[in-house]
C-alpha cells in the first residue's frame, strides 16, 4: 500500500454481519461507494467474498470489482451507520 493512501475505518459489525448475509444467500445487491479517486459510483451485482488483507476489509463483487468495506456508501438502499 502506498502511504498516501487513507487509514481503513472499520464498518459497524451489524452492517458486516447483512453483507455476510447478502452474499451467503447470493443476494443481487445495489452498491453506492466511493471509487478510488473519491467519485461516487453505483454497481449491480452478487457480493462474492468478504476478507481482510493488511486490516483493511474489502468485499469482492462476482464481476471481479474490489471494494475498501470504508468506502461504501449504501447497499440495497440501506446506508452504512458509524464504525464498529
Amino acid at each position: 500500500m502506498e502511504g498516501s493512501e487513507k487509514i481503513y475505518q472499520p464498518i459497524d459489525c451489524d452492517y458486516y454481519d447483512r453483507l455476510e448475509a447478502w452474499a451467503t444467500m447470493h443476494t443481487i445487491c445495489l452498491l453506492v461507494f466511493r471509487d478510488e479517486t473519491g467519485k461516487e459510483q453505483t454497481v449491480s451485482g452478487r457480493i462474492e467474498d468478504l476478507y481482510a488483507l493488511n486490516k483493511v476489509e474489502y468485499l469482492r463483487m462476482d464481476n471481479g470489482l474490489l471494494i475498501r468495506l470504508d468506502q461504501l456508501l449504501s447497499v440495497n438502499g440501506t446506508p452504512l451507520p458509524g464504525a464498529c
